[in-house]
This record gives C-alpha cells, structure tokens and sequence, in this order.
C-alpha cells in the first residue's frame, strides 16, 4: 500500500438487520429478516436485475461468528478500512443489537469500525402502510446524555474508528432532533466528562441538503441517491415498464455527477459517499428508486473521482470517503458478492483506491433491452408469428412457443 493510499480511508456502511429477532417477528412475521424482503423482488421490465441474489456469503445469519469474520476479512482484502454500523437505539430500547455486540466482544474481529445512528422511526412503508408507526423516537429531555452512555461500549473499544484522533459518530436523520446544536454540545460535554475526549460529529446529508454548521457538526457525509433533482426522472417515460409505475429512475452517471460537482465552499467540511448501484425494488415495488446503468464500470468511475477530489481537498492526509453500503441488499445497494457481478464491484473498490484507469462513463442512458419501442418491436414479432403459425413448419411453431416463453421469462414470470 502506497503512503498516498495509506492516507486515504474507505468506510461502507453496514445493515444489522440479517437474523431473526422478536420485534420483526411480530411486525412481519414468524422468522422475516431482510432477506425475506430481498427474494421477494421480481423484474420490472425487460433486462431488469431483480432480485439480488447472493453467491459467496450466500444467505447469511449474522448471529454466526463465521459470517462476521469472513465479512471483515473480505472486505479489507479489496481495500474497505472501516465498517459504519447503522445503530438502532429509540430512548433506551435496542433493535438488531445483536449483531454488534457479538461483533464488540469477538476477540477475532479486527475490523475498524464507527456508528451511525439511524434515528428514525420504524413504519410499515415496506408495504404501503406509510403512517402506521411500529416504533417511534420520543426524543425525551434526558436521551442526549443516555443516547451516547449507551454507546460507551463501542466508543471505547479499541477497534474504534476516528478522524483526526476524534471518535466519528454519524447521525442519519440530523433535522429530526429537537434543538440538534444542543443535543450535540450535550454529548461533546458528556464525552469529556467519560474520559472519550473530543468527537468527530458527522451530520447525514439525508432528505435534504442540511448545514452542518447550524446544525452543531463538525462535517457533513453525503447520502446518496437521496437530494436528487427532478430532471434525474427523464428516462421515467421512455422505459417499457410491465406494470404502472410511481416511482424514481435516474442514471447512475447524473447522480453521480450532481454530488461529485457540489459545490461545498460555504461548508468544506463534507465527507463523499459514492453507491455501487440502487434498487429498493425489493421494498418499495412499483414507488422504488432504481438507478439505471450500476455497473462495476460506472461504480469505479465514480469512486475513483471521489477519492481524488477527497485527496486534492484533505492534501492527501486524512481523508475518509464513504460507501452506502457493504450489505443493502433490499435497496439493490451492496459490495458483497452477488450471482450476477461475482466480486466485480470489490475489485473495482481496489482498483479505485490504488488507481484506475476509467476516463470516462462506460454506461449511459436507457440500455436496449429496456427501451419501450424495442420491446414493442419484439411483441409484434411474437404476433406476426403466431398469426403465420397455422400456415408453416413445425420449426415456426416451436419459434413461436420459444419467443414467447423468452417474453415471460424477461418479464418476471414462469414459463408454462
């Protein structure tokens, strides 16, 4: 590892969320994990990847050691130095704890690591039900000083992550706590007063382009896709969807470039997040996001700009660039090996890191399969067929059955 690269941290956000436990239970479902969520996924249109199906790792349980370790050793071996683990915490209750707390006391898991609180409520959105609360953050007086005692255990550990001799603490939905310039000063004064020194305060660009100094942070951490611009949708219209859909279908080139021209003058202070890809079709159906074009090649690009945009800003000393995510499987979102790609988007994070060769966007815009007219063109075909059928071969018969069997196949359905 060169002295420039050593300068220079990759740090992918982590879900907790694969492996039973008693809460999901009740809300979804004797045994649901994300998993459940991740098969259920079918295409949308033509050349569409659904569902994200796992090769390696296969469908793990994240309460076995084994997965843990295999998960760390894997992910440093392609250059990712830290692990962001989403933190539920809902004044005083834990959800998905599990998976860290074996992960804080595995004498054998030497993987750096830092939290995210994702404090936000839990609703049923996965199945429409937006406003239906399952569990909610009250935000009482006395959850500033209990929120970070109850993170004591981690950001004492030795394995904790920090910038600039600063333990890093993420907050995902920053604009929901109440007077968050006080609730943030409250934990710099507790984190004296236990002995953890100063922190590093990162404030999550979520839902909106927040200000992280009037906020009370000392920096920002992008989120990508969230803030995109409407014009992101044009490709909304041109795509041969099966059924009626409400949501979202950027490329992955004009997200991409949006966050990488920012322009942060007023606050410099913003770590960068790239995505390999995203498709929370799994979740959200026919309201999804899915961003076109998230190929290994894009994905590198984009990562490759991002660290050496980060690299000309820190002066190539302590600069921290941020993936989302290690494991998003549900949001079509992660670096873990899958049956389609293998590890083609891990070797793209190395090659990134240590110099690539990408000048360019190898994918952009609508790809054919996908492209409406052409599947109108190829459904005619299937009816000029069908019409000649009773006038030619057998061979055209059987054509015929082949051409229509290949049409449901694309379309997420079962060949008869």
């Amino acid at each position: 590892m060169t002295e420039e690269s050593a300068d220079l941290r990759l740090v992918a956000f982590y879900l907790p969320q694969f492996h039973p436990f008693p809460e999901n239970d009740k809300w979804w479902g004797k045994g649901f994990t994300e998993w459940t969520n991740v098969t259920r996924a079918k295409p949308m249109y033509v050349g569409h990847y659904q569902p994200h199906l796992p090769s390696d790792l296969g469908f793990y349980d994240l309460r076995v050691p084994e997965v843990r370790r295999e998960q760390a050793v894997m992910a440093k071996a392609y250059g990712i130095d830290a692990f962001c683990y989403h933190y539920y915490w809902f004044s005083g209750k834990r959800l998905m704890e599990r998976p860290l707390d074996d992960m804080l006391a595995d004498p054998e898991m030497d993987m750096p690591f830092c939290l995210c609180w994702a404090n936000e409520n839990w609703t049923r959105r996965w199945d429409g039900r937006e406003h239906e609360l399952l569990i909610r953050q009250d935000y009482h007086p006395e959850d500033p000083v209990e929120s970070l005692r109850s993170m004591l255990p981690y950001l004492r550990d030795r394995r904790y992550l920090t910038h600039k001799g600063r333990k890093i603490i993420v907050v995902y939905r920053p604009q929901n706590l109440p007077h968050s310039a006080r609730w943030v000063e409250a934990w710099r004064v507790e984190a004296r007063a236990l002995g953890l020194g100063e922190l590093h305060l990162v404030c999550a660009l979520t839902h909106d382009n927040w200000s992280y100094k009037a906020m009370g942070f000392d920096a920002g951490v992008e989120f990508p896709p969230h803030n995109l611009e409407p014009e992101m949708n044009r490709h909304l219209h041109k795509v041969g969807f099966f059924e009626k859909f409400v949501g979202v279908l950027p490329d992955l080139k004009d997200v991409a470039e949006y966050y990488l021209n920012r322009d942060r003058s007023a606050e410099p202070n913003v770590h960068r997040t790239v995505y390999p890809s995203w498709d929370n079709t799994a979740r959200r159906r026919e309201r999804a996001l899915i961003t076109l074009n998230g190929t290994p090649e894009n994905y590198e690009y984009w990562l490759h700009r991002a660290i050496e945009e980060t690299r000309r800003e820190t002066g190539g000393k302590d600069g921290l660039v941020f993936i989302n995510a290690w494991n998003e499987w549900a949001e079509g979102c992660h670096l873990e090996p899958d049956h389609r790609y293998g590890r083609a988007f891990l070797e793209a994070t190395l090659r990134a890191k240590h110099g690539s060769a990408m000048k360019d966007w190898t994918h952009v815009g609508i790809p054919a399969d996908a492209d409406g007219p052409a599947q109108d063109l190829y459904v005619a075909k299937l009816s000029k067929l069908k019409q000649a059928k009773s006038k030619h071969s057998s061979g055209v018969r059987r054509a015929v059955l082949r051409l229509r069997d290949a049409l449901r196949v694309l379309r997420g359905k079962k060949v008869r």
